[in-house]
């Protein structure tokens, strides 16, 4: 079967440190083939016209739990699993970690049970925020429902995991050594949220093998002067990362622009949204654009991965290649993903084309055009 060749041509093309003008985007069948001189097209390539729309990868999200009025958790089924999905293709982002807070080990368990089955393409897996949290910094988590990472409680929660747990928040403070050490072997990446941590135990934490950071500033020590908390160990770790929120809500946008400053290329985007739901754990009520429990604490919001790329711009003045960058380089260097958020060659497929106003414009998942 032949492969299907096109060339997105007439748009501004983002990839990683570079931008191109006079360009086109080559793609051959699931992979991008190139970025070649206009003029240099070769005959057998389908021209598709982008009218000066902004070419880059498609957006990578590792943290969000639903969107619109799906939220996975609640529904638990393929069906709602493959509509979060369609809807968050819709909204340029390509790949992403389908999440869940904290909620019972049953429900966990499910999660993982259909979600394996499902075997989706644009979920890349599950990430867990708990329920190995700090109670004293859960948010929105239930406090009955935060566990101790004892070895029982891990052995329980990820005694079906077949790989498909593949992110998991936990409170650095309160999970040892061999705690992390089994949740390493099983492949997972860990983040540090939901923390009362002082600097030395959020340090220690990532020097045991944590990676980055859950949402900065949100749900976690605060940065003072004579303790700097989680926020300094995560500034301070020259490797570590941190996700954030950039919906001006979980985060002001003068936080963003400190945030930043001293996390320069470590610091990525996510944007925590969730889906409207009246029943179960959690019952999100929206706010215009961001939701809460119905006691009115933030639970989550209602931000796109393009609309936090907005945000950085319009409200935080960072370059738009940057943005696009803390949306598609940073990520997926963080999951280890040399095949995704980069238009290099051999690279799969998945592109966002979107406009001045940051509509999207059309969306190719795998080099087939979807949006």
């Amino acid at each position: 079967m032949q492969k299907q060749k096109t060339a997105l041509v007439n748009g501004r093309i983002f990839n990683g440190d570079d931008s191109f003008l006079g360009h086109a985007l080559l793609l051959e069948g699931d992979r991008i083939h190139g970025i070649f001189p206009q003029h240099a097209i070769p005959e057998d390539y389908i021209q598709l016209d982008v009218d000066n729309g902004n070419i880059c990868a498609g957006l990578i999200d590792l943290q969000i739990y639903g969107t619109g009025d799906d939220l996975f958790s609640a529904q638990l089924s393929a069906e709602s699993l493959h509509k979060i999905e369609q809807q968050i293709l819709a909204q340029g982002c390509t790949s992403f970690m389908m999440t869940l807070a904290t909620n019972t080990l049953s429900v966990f368990k499910e999660a993982i049970r259909i979600f394996e089955a499902a075997q989706p393409k644009i979920a890349l897996g599950l990430h867990l925020e708990g329920p190995f949290l700090n109670v004293n910094k859960r948010g929105a988590h239930p406090a009955a429902l935060i566990l101790p990472p004892t070895p029982e409680n891990i052995d329980r929660l990820l005694e079906e995991n077949q790989g498909s747990v593949k992110m998991m928040t936990v409170a650095p403070e309160l999970i040892d050594k061999d705690a992390i050490d089994s949740l390493l072997e099983r492949g997972i990446l860990l983040s540090a949220g939901h923390s009362a941590a002082t600097f030395a135990e959020a340090t220690a934490g990532f020097h045991r093998g944590i990676k980055t950071t859950t949402h900065l500033w949100n749900a976690m020590s605060p940065l003072h002067h004579r303790e700097t908390g989680l926020p300094g160990a995560t500034v301070q770790h020259q490797t570590t990362m941190a996700s954030i929120i950039v919906d001006g809500i979980h985060v002001d946008y003068e936080a963003v622009k400190i945030s930043k400053q001293l996390m320069q290329d470590r610091l990525f985007l996510i944007t925590d949204a969730v889906g409207g739901c009246n029943e179960g754990v959690y019952q999100h009520v929206r706010n215009n654009d961001h939701y809460t429990l119905p006691d009115g604490t933030l639970s989550g919001s209602a931000l796109t991965m393009l609309g936090a790329v907005k945000n950085c711009v319009e409200q935080a003045g960072i370059p738009l290649e940057e943005a696009i960058r803390m949306a598609t380089t940073y990520p997926a260097r963080l999951i280890d993903r040399e095949d995704l958020g980069n238009l290099n060659s051999a690279s799969v497929a998945n592109v966002l084309v979107f406009d001045a106003h940051y509509n999207v414009q059309s969306v190719f998942f795998e080099g087939v055009k979807r949006v």
